[in-house]
């Protein structure tokens, strides 16, 4: 202990790291779908090896924090702007009711049982599952005219309240979302599911991390042009006009590989390589002759490209009205095989809303994927480097908004430099959707800097916290918990009700992934798309995941700036 004990005063940053190492190892730990995530298990390990004493500097803290929640507002900066609409106002007024009454629950939990304002924080970030108020939080304290021994406390009361309340506030949703609420309305997960995929026309079975999907939706096969075939004698685009979800994608005759265009004669004995889905092959057969192995010289080399939905004249539009855009034929040899939104796998149903931002997964030649691309948006790998002129002005901005103090019923609240960096990182997300010619932050990127900046000031939170942690959780530790389920329970069964018989969303997938969305919980979204089997929940999930980051966030120095108890004051 005395040798660990020199070594972290020696160098303090590898108690930082020990201690991002041991808490994302703890917690890949799984019991079920509860996960208990690596920034909770990192924040526990921190206190765990804070109380060595350890001294880390608390601009780095800062410094990271303000790094996650602008890449948090990049990415998540075109959806935010999209939700604020009249076509997703239910949704969007769904996720806005959850916040607020989770904001009301954690304020009557203070004023009733006289919690001082680091612990009523700690308590908004465990019991509603958002971890970035606890940067927001502390950003207010630090901004206190209290002494340091009382904001040290404070601070220390956050990381208590988040880590005591924030296995309940992950474990209640999923307990809702999969089991009480269905249970109570009568509902089968599974067959409401199913019913709203075929409302849809379609469905997509969700897979795992490392599965595969065997039937491939386009697929490449080679037909030998029988002399009886309807398609002798014809141009290869007439026969593409013919065939449905297909294309003619190589030609060859007499051993040759001849350079198609749309005038091109087709000939008896003439091996074509026809690229599309699979239906489209059974007419392919049909109207082209024999199936056949491909010969040895037969070539064809295709691309799987993702492109950025950045048209604003095919924003909104369902995938079924994208195709009748693309019906002059500029749809020919490229498919759409995958959409993502927010990181997440939206499903290929005829019926789904494409948005701003989206990220269609297309297959076909450079060529064919080089024109549709000019009508979409552009080449994701186009964005391959940052921009750090923008990041950089970004970063500014954010810095320049957190120093804005304004009144809430008299009260003097700041967002800080953590809620003035998600401003500005939605902002320049949302603009970079729209112009994508500057301000690039490839996902790799804004991904790293957001788990990895998270990492670190969790890190130097739990490490601070130290000794102090331990005696308030012996203190005070039940309560927390008991509070904590409330914060959890209550608003989400209130505004489910809220959601359902007021705003009228009905449709059972959709009111319980606006439940989860609304209090971004991530494994109650994972185990309700488990229980449904398919990726209808995700539709309604993003667009109220994407406005709960930001309200939620922003509670932390509303939480501070209202509740008037410092750790030595009465109630």
């Amino acid at each position: 202990m005395e040798f660990l004990d020199h070594l972290f005063d020696t160098a303090p940053l590898l108690a930082l790291f020990v201690t991002i190492a041991l808490g994302y190892t703890i917690g890949k730990l799984t019991i079920g779908h509860f996960v208990l995530g690596g920034v909770a298990g990192t924040l526990l390990v921190g206190v765990g090896i804070g109380q060595f004493g350890i001294d880390i500097d608390p601009s780095i803290k800062s410094v990271f924090f303000a790094l996650f929640i602008y890449a948090v507002g990049y990415q998540g900066g075109p959806q935010f702007f999209h939700a604020l609409n009249l076509r997703s106002l239910n949704q969007l007024a769904s996720a806005f009711v959850m916040c607020v009454v989770g904001l009301l629950c954690v304020l009557a939990a203070a004023w009733i049982f006289g919690l001082d304002r680091g612990t009523a924080a700690g308590l908004a970030a465990g019991g509603l599952t958002q971890s970035a108020i606890i940067g927001t939080a502390g950003e207010a304290i630090d901004r206190l005219n209290v002494s340091a021994a009382e904001m040290k406390v404070m601070q220390t009361n956050i990381a208590v309240g988040y880590a005591v309340c924030y296995i309940f506030g992950q474990l209640g949703p999923i307990i809702l979302a999969t089991w009480f609420i269905p249970m109570v309305m009568g509902w089968d997960i599974r067959e409401e599911a199913r019913k709203l995929a075929k409302q849809m026309s379609g469905g997509r079975t969700e897979i795992e991390p490392g599965e595969f999907e065997a039937l491939r939706p386009v697929v490449t096969r080679v037909y030998q042009i029988a002399s009886d075939s309807g398609a002798v004698g014809k141009s290869v685009q007439a026969i593409n006009d013919a065939l449905e979800d297909a294309k003619i994608e190589a030609l060859y005759r007499s051993d040759k590989r001849l350079d198609i265009r749309d005038d091109t004669v087709v000939q008896s004995g003439d091996m074509v390589a026809v690229t599309g889905k699979i239906d489209g092959m059974v007419e392919a057969g049909r109207h082209l002759g024999s199936e056949i192995s491909p010969p040895w010289a037969f070539d064809l080399v295709e691309e799987s490209r993702e492109i950025i939905l950045t048209n604003s004249a095919l924003a909104d539009k369902t995938l079924a009205e994208l195709r009748m855009e693309f019906k002059n034929g500029s749809h020919y040899g490229v498919y759409l095989t995958g959409i993502k939104r927010l990181g997440r796998d939206m499903p290929i149903l005829r019926d789904v809303k494409l948005h701003k931002g989206d990220k269609l997964q297309f297959i076909g030649t450079p060529k064919d994927l080089d024109r549709v691309q000019q009508l979409i948006g552009y080449k994701i790998t186009a964005a391959a480097v940052t921009d750090f002129v923008f990041f950089g002005l970004g970063m500014g901005i954010g810095m320049l908004l957190g120093m804005i103090e304004f009144h809430v019923a008299g009260i003097p609240v700041s967002i800080g430099s953590g809620g003035g960096c998600l401003l500005a990182g939605l902002f320049f997300g949302w603009l970079r959707s729209t112009h994508p010619r500057f301000g690039a932050l490839p996902s790799g990127a804004s991904n790293f800097l957001s788990n990895f900046g998270l990492a670190v000031f969790v890190a130097v939170v739990g490490i601070s916290a130290g000794p102090q942690a331990l005696t308030t959780l012996q203190q005070s530790g039940a309560q927390l918990f008991l509070l904590g389920v409330a914060v959890t329970i209550i608003p989400s069964i209130t505004v489910f009700y809220f959601s359902y018989y007021v705003l009228r969303i009905r449709n059972p997938i959709e009111a319980l992934a606006c439940m989860i969305g609304g209090r971004s919980a991530n494994p109650a979204f994972v185990a309700l798309l488990d229980k449904a089997g398919n990726a209808t929940p995700v539709v309604a999930f993003t667009v109220t995941y994407a406005v709960a980051n930001v309200f939620l966030t922003i509670w932390g120095p509303i939480v501070v700036g209202v509740i008037d108890v410092n750790p030595t004051a009465g109630p």
